[in-house]
């Protein structure tokens, strides 16, 4: 039995006219649809044989007057759209004489549905029941209100990836995702962590963002250099710090001499009696501790901005293959910016005197280098927006210049 009530309905086999329908099957004649029917159904009379020669019914199938069109069989849709709505895309009547199929009828395998087809509501597929190979359902299908896939099958209206396919570059899949029945995740592939949510819709990363969940962590190479290490930068900073010792012992030996001079004999009276208040140190020296901490600023001025503005490389990073660039290009430093690298370092020099000040600031600054994972750059590289590379063994090959022949400019070719 149908729910749909007795009524007057377009009639499936030909939408043009209507019929009156009594909740079994269709009665009486066809009426023209634009026109009004009599309340109630037809007369008796008004019934005509059909002209049509009659389908033999199949077995256990009434024959009669209702068997004009036969009752439909429980959860069946009728093969035209219900009243009062409009025909899916591409939906063609039945053709003349088209009749449903018996109660219990089931499509052979491989039998694939009719052109805009829908099931009716709250028809489910029988248990265990999977699509023929290749089905797919037509487009814009839906599948019924509650309606669940049988276990291992995708969701409806899902299709299988092609062959080769791959998600697109940072797609991350929803939370408690899985990859379809025999489809095997994409290469690099892991469940997101406990408590990762999906990013609202809409949501754009930030400028310069890059992915962090699941990526490779990728080493800069500045103009295709890789980063000098962190050992290589320190073993290059000592020998640098013993060339600028030895400078100052031949420039600042005579001055260290005199400050000896004046704390001398304070010094042995404190070893004599480490209990007894010494005397103050003259003036003098403290004179002489500033100047000579002034001219050893100088002397580290001289060795190294000269050599990073030219070359890039001081004594110590000659040795251990290390080099500063700039940022932006490979070309020369120059002045300027080999100044401002060593000054935000070297001019701290001078406060050594106080307290130590200078030296905990210079300090400070070559340990900053420690928290910068990504281009491992110290203030004084900050500054002067410089980076540190290595570079290998060896001077670059310079390029060949072409040699003009002594008889280059000569027409005859050097004959005469």
């Amino acid at each position: 039995m149908t729910s749909l009530p007795a009524g007057w309905y377009k009639d499936p086999a030909d939408p043009s006219t209507q019929r009156w329908w009594d909740g079994d099957g269709w009665l009486g004649k066809a009426l023209p649809a634009d026109a009004t029917p009599p309340d109630g159904p037809p007369p008796a009379e008004e019934e005509e044989p059909a002209a049509a020669p009659v389908t033999p019914a199949a077995p256990g199938v009434p024959s009669g007057p209702a068997a004009v069109q036969p009752a439909q069989p429980p959860g069946w849709a009728s093969p035209g759209p219900p009243p009062g709505s409009q025909p899916p895309p591409g939906w063609t009547p039945p053709p003349a004489g088209w009749t449903p199929p018996p109660a219990g009828w089931q499509p052979p395998p491989g039998g694939m549905p009719p052109q805009g087809w829908t099931p009716p509501q709250g028809w489910t597929p029988p248990q265990g029941w999977t699509p023929p190979p290749g089905w797919a359902p037509p487009p814009g299908w839906t599948p019924p209100p509650g309606h669940q896939p049988s276990p291992g099958q995708p969701p409806a209206g899902s299709q299988q990836p092609p062959p080769g396919w791959q998600p697109p570059p940072g797609w991350t899949p929803p939370p408690g995702w899985t990859p379809p029945g025999g489809t095997p995740p994409p290469a690099g592939w892991a469940p997101p962590p406990a408590g990762w949510t999906q990013p609202p819709a809409g949501w754009q990363p930030p400028p310069g963002w890059a992915p962090h969940a699941y990526a490779y962590q990728v080493e800069a190479r500045p103009h295709g250099q890789p980063l000098a290490g962190l050992g290589r930068r320190l073993v290059a900073r000592l020998v640098d710090i013993v060339a600028v010792l030895i400078l100052n012992v031949l420039v600042n030996g005579w001055l260290a001499y005199q400050w000896w001079l004046e704390v001398e004999p304070v010094f042995r009276a404190t070893m004599a009696d480490p209990f007894a208040t010494p005397d103050p140190v003259s003036a003098r020296s403290s004179y002489l501790i500033l100047t000579m901490l002034v001219v050893a600023t100088a002397l580290w001025f001289a060795y190294e901005v000269p050599a990073l503005a030219n070359s890039g490389q001081t004594l110590g990073k000659r040795l251990l293959q290390v080099k500063v660039v700039k940022l932006e290009n490979t070309d020369q430093l120059g002045f300027g910016r080999a100044f401002r690298r060593w000054a935000r370092l070297g001019m701290w020099t001078p406060l050594w005197s106080c307290y130590g000040l200078g030296f905990v600031a210079q300090l400070v600054d070559s340990g900053s280098v420690l928290f910068d994972q990504k281009l491992r750059q110290a203030l004084h590289d900050k500054s002067a927006a410089t980076v540190v590379v290595a570079v290998p063994p060896g001077r670059p090959e310079q390029p060949a210049q072409a040699t003009t022949p002594d008889h280059a400019d000569d027409s005859t070719g050097g004959k005469r």
